[in-house]
């Protein structure tokens, strides 16, 4: 479904991603895995025609997006839920969910949006609620129900549990879990190494803007220089 093939991102001066290719294949859950500052958010933000990469190519469900526009390549199937929430604080709930469904066809957007309450009842109980008045947990369902609006093929999900107390983690990844059996696929940039690995079905570990190691979730979580430097083992 997505394949990146030797990205290569700078900011000004600062060569942020090195050489990188991977592949999403449908119905996946695949997880960048790495500290702080490996590149791994500036990947999602050039897959989603944010930043653009000076090398290579990026195609999804078979076609090169690498320099479509952002709207028109979430028009294609693709969504993303970027690090820190990002809802439109001064708008309620509904509002935010009506945003996310900007770039489809207006006769659908009742039924999207009762999907949405159904899979996040306590988004229907604040819909007319100021988002910026929602707890962090509240405003990270607000922006996957939002990224849900456009039935994205690809969701990609950016620190999802940044910021979120543990319970409100644990309740995040079973989401994701249930919304890849019910067909979406996920690519997962996440912190916590730990919780990416146990729902994904794959791993890239990014150092300094660098992929140093895939294999499949389970031998990642096995193996040994993964778990000291990043699973506290």
């Amino acid at each position: 479904m997505l394949k990146v093939t030797n990205m290569n991102v700078y900011y000004g001066n600062i060569y942020a991603v090195k050489d990188v290719s991977f592949h999403v294949d449908e119905g996946e859950v695949v997880t960048l895995i790495g500290a702080n500052g490996a590149g791994k958010s500036t990947i999602l933000k050039t897959i989603s025609g944010l930043l653009r990469s000076k090398t290579g190519s990026i195609s999804f469900a078979g076609e090169e997006i690498g320099n479509v526009a952002s709207h028109a390549i979430v028009k294609r199937g693709m969504a993303q839920v970027p690090e820190g929430r990002r809802v439109f604080l001064q708008m309620s709930v509904q509002e935010n969910l009506e945003m996310g469904h900007y770039t489809q066809q207006g006769a659908t957007m009742t039924e999207r949006m009762e999907g949405v309450y159904e899979r996040f009842p306590r988004l229907l109980e604040r819909r007319k609620q100021v988002a910026g008045t929602l707890s962090g947990g509240e405003q990270q369902m607000l922006a996957m129900g939002r990224a849900l609006m456009s039935r994205p093929r690809l969701l990609m999900l950016d620190e999802p549990s940044m910021g979120l107390a543990p319970l409100l983690v644990e309740q995040i990844f079973e989401i994701i879990g249930e919304l890849n059996r019910a067909g979406t696929t996920i690519l997962l940039v996440e912190q916590n190494a730990n919780m990416a690995l146990k729902v994904a079905n794959r791993g890239y570990v990014l150092e300094t803007g660098r992929i140093i190691t895939t294999d499949s979730a389970s031998a990642l979580l096995e193996d040994d220089t993964v778990r000291k430097a990043y699973l506290g083992g």
